[in-house]
């Protein structure tokens, strides 16, 4: 099983990518949507949060309220540690058990290839966990443009977003392959078609026949 990591910035186009993967085969596991999992209504993770923020970031029917939270950890670093300490945890051990069911069924024949779409991956400091990391990254204009347009941000709201991230250098620095997200998205799934074709499922293929000779 080959083991990817696929980041980005908000806004660069990594959910594009994510997306065409899984088109071409990969197993996705989508660190966000298993956030927002780890801490629904009854689940050991929003009580976490109660207990270490209070009551006023649910809303009226006992779900989290998002906005509010992200208004109050992107302002405060400290707080988004805390909360990252809540929430990193149960995440993974999700994707854990999402990988493992997928390696069960691998053979030599037909590698598996696991893509953990994770936004903090560089933050969290998981890029040595992967046998790959992909990086996707778009102008910072364009971003600031997309999170207003698409998202309803303000232009300081998405500038205080990108800010709380890592930069692009600093994801640059642990990758091992970086698309540039600057042209149309037509030109983006093709270098995603490329990766694909050229890098990861050979290197999936390499893996599993090795593995496939340890175990014989």
């Amino acid at each position: 099983m080959l083991d990817v990591g696929l980041t980005g910035g908000i806004a660069a186009g990594k959910s594009a990518v994510a997306a065409r993967l899984v088109e071409l085969g990969a197993v996705l596991v989508d660190a966000d949507a298993i956030a927002r999992r780890v801490v629904e209504p009854g689940t050991v993770g929003l009580d976490q949060i109660v207990e270490a923020f209070g009551p006023a970031l649910l809303d009226a029917e006992g779900r989290l309220d998002r906005p509010r939270l992200g208004q109050l950890v992107f302002a405060d670093a400290e707080v988004r540690e805390r909360l990252n300490g809540i929430v990193h945890p149960l995440v993974r051990a999700e994707a854990a058990r999402i990988r493992e069911e997928a390696a069960a069924g691998e053979t030599a024949g037909h590698p598996v290839i696991v893509v953990q779409d994770i936004p903090l991956l560089v933050e969290t400091g998981q890029s040595g966990s992967f046998d790959l990391v992909v990086t996707v990254q778009a102008p910072r204009p364009e971003r600031i443009r997309r999170m207003v347009a698409d998202r309803g941000m303000t232009e300081q709201e998405a500038a205080a977003r990108m800010a709380a991230q890592a930069t692009d250098a600093e994801r640059a620095a642990v990758s091992d392959v970086v698309l540039e997200n600057s042209g149309t998205p037509e030109e983006l799934l093709s270098s995603v078609d490329e990766l694909w074709n050229h890098r990861l499922q050979p290197e999936a293929t390499r893996k599993a026949a090795s593995s496939a000779g340890e175990e014989a």
